[in-house]
């Protein structure tokens, strides 16, 4: 197997991911879901955005692990607890929106994390060194 090959099966297996956090996230809102798997959604993504994790993610390589394992992991439990037919509804209905659309949802939160960092970093300044 060559490298590119390798880069290419990467690639596809992120996308995938990311189209199924997509899915947990619609899934999330909607009543149709089980309320077992809605509280296991909210719990997967509590704890991705958690600080706290299983290990540190300073440590060099190993701190990212633990999200590289569990998140998967947690996805496909998902799947054990929500019906096909509704995963396969949801799916569908996100494979409706254009990529360009998704690019920019990505684009306007990555936005939204800048000015909140700089935001902070502001008024940290601001606190520490004064005005």
């Amino acid at each position: 197997m060559t490298q590119v090959t390798t880069i290419a099966r990467i690639r596809g297996w992120l996308r995938n991911l990311r189209d199924e956090i997509a899915v947990l996230g619609s899934l999330l809102g909607d009543r149709r879901t089980p309320w077992y798997a809605r509280l296991f959604i909210g719990l997967l993504v509590a704890y991705w955005l958690s600080p706290i994790d299983l290990i540190p993610d300073f440590i060099p390589l190993l701190g990212y692990l633990d999200e590289l394992v569990l998140l998967p992991l947690g996805v496909m439990f998902v799947r054990l607890l929500v019906p096909a037919a509704l995963m396969a509804d949801h799916r569908a209905e996100l494979r409706g929106f254009s990529p360009w659309l998704r690019t920019a949802g990505m684009v306007i939160v990555l936005l939204l994390w800048v000015l909140t960092a700089i935001g902070i970093a502001w008024t940290f300044s601001v606190w520490r060194y004064g005005g």
